[in-house]
């Protein structure tokens, strides 16, 4: 029995520990908090999960949300106008559905479930000292830890980072009371896109008192939604992004004069980060080298939600090459290998968010208004999410991009 050790209790890192414990590996996960711990904190993410990762979690019995959690069966966008009018309005429809279920639910029922199952359980800070202790007596590292100050093991790879900087402001609040859209019929996650000024999503999500809407604002930098630095109370927080949207987004917030309010004192999160790869192995002083996992190693922005959906993919990934190495030792060669494996699936979603980074250019804007009348063009465009490899077929590339609606204009014929 090959003995393991994950650093991190998230996504990835408890996908994979229970993964890799269902086929009879001894698995230790490091976690800073106790399931109860984390139930009680603050809101982690924005998550939402679509098809292909939500099948991951299938394939391992874990999808222990599906009767309970919203569907999200769309991808709405609007692009506001400069009159603050909606200048593009539409849904695509996704082939199948996603779900968003609050990581406090959702790791520590997990990590309560690993260690049901027997696995082994430490709960402690972690600092790359006990890494350090801990390291050397198993067959394999793997760090899992997400952004923390962890990730500094490993080094920063230039050539797959082409930002040095943070290229949003984050602000994030779950709440309940917020009106359906009256104009929709399916559970959507909506995109509301400022230009020059940021986003705001809306995103229907389980949380620990029942269904409820996730409002995400990501600001352009030094601009007029890089206002939440500072604020410490949730109600404070929340009160700024409903008077942003009354300002940006009218009509998301017409929504909210029912009656909004958090779900709970933690159900806030502000913040930021620079989108960055990593390289994906670190040595410690002991010799024994330590693989990197999901976010460590790729932490993209949230702007196009891929962050858990990568996570499942890194688990499901490493889980498969674990299985096959068999009795051979989880050496540098095998590690680098393996996270290339990762990347090979996870570098379209990479590219496709440092792209909506940016300003659009000319061809994608006529994408966007041209997806208003072209049912065909939302739909793919919504089924980017799950597999974001698609776009390199007819969205970053404006001669591909003419083909394809040149190929609809056709089939309209």
């Amino acid at each position: 029995m090959r003995k393991i050790l994950i650093v991190g209790a998230g996504q990835a890192g408890l996908q994979l520990a229970l993964g890799l414990q269902a086929r009879g590996y001894e698995v230790t996960v490091m976690s800073d908090r106790t399931p109860d711990e984390i139930r009680a904190g603050d809101v982690m993410s924005t998550q939402c999960m679509f098809g292909t990762a939500l099948g991951h979690e299938r394939a391992l019995g874990l999808d222990l949300w599906d009767a309970t959690a919203p569907r999200v069966e769309g991808v709405g966008v609007s692009v506001a106008g400069p009159d603050g009018t909606r200048a593009v309005d539409w849904l695509g429809r996704l082939d199948a559905y996603g779900q968003s279920v609050d990581q406090r639910i959702k790791m520590a029922e997990w990590l309560d479930l690993f260690v049901a199952r027997g696995g082994g359980l430490v709960v402690h800070p972690v600092a790359v000292s006990d890494i350090e202790w801990y390291g050397g007596n198993f067959d394999l590292v793997l760090l899992a830890a997400g952004k923390g100050p962890l990730a500094g093991m490993f080094d920063r790879d230039s050539l797959r980072s082409p930002y040095e900087r943070p290229m949003r402001s984050l602000a994030v609040a779950y709440v309940h009371g917020l009106a359906p859209r009256p104009d929709r019929d399916t559970g959507a996650v909506q995109c509301n896109l400022i230009p020059g000024v940021g986003e705001l999503f809306v995103i229907p999500a389980l949380t620990l008192s029942g269904p409820c809407d996730i409002l995400f604002f990501e600001g352009v930098p030094g601009g007029p939604l890089d206002v939440f630095q500072g604020i410490r109370s949730p109600q404070g927080r929340l009160n700024l992004t409903l008077s942003l949207m009354r300002q940006y987004v009218p009509w998301e917030y017409e929504r909210t004069t029912t009656g909004v309010e958090l779900t709970d004192s933690g159900a806030t999160l502000c913040g930021r980060y620079a989108p960055t790869v990593r390289r994906p192995v670190a040595q410690l002083e002991c010799g024994a080298p330590v693989l990197g996992v999901a976010d460590v190693v790729v932490a993209n922005d949230p702007i196009t939600g891929q962050g858990s959906n990568n996570a499942a993919r890194c688990a499901a990934i490493y889980l498969s090459a674990i299985e096959e190495r068999g009795e051979r030792p989880f050496d540098r060669a095998w590690m680098e290998a393996t996270f290339e494996a990762y990347w090979s699936s996870v570098a379209p979603a990479t590219k496709w968010t440092n792209a909506m980074l940016s300003p659009p250019p000319p061809h994608v804007l006529d994408l966007i208004a041209a997806a208003q009348s072209r049912q065909p063009i939302a739909d793919r465009f919504a089924n980017g999410f799950d597999e974001p490899a698609d776009f390199e077929h007819w969205f970053f590339d404006p001669t591909k991009a003419a083909t394809y609606v040149t190929t609809l204009d056709g089939n309209d014929a």
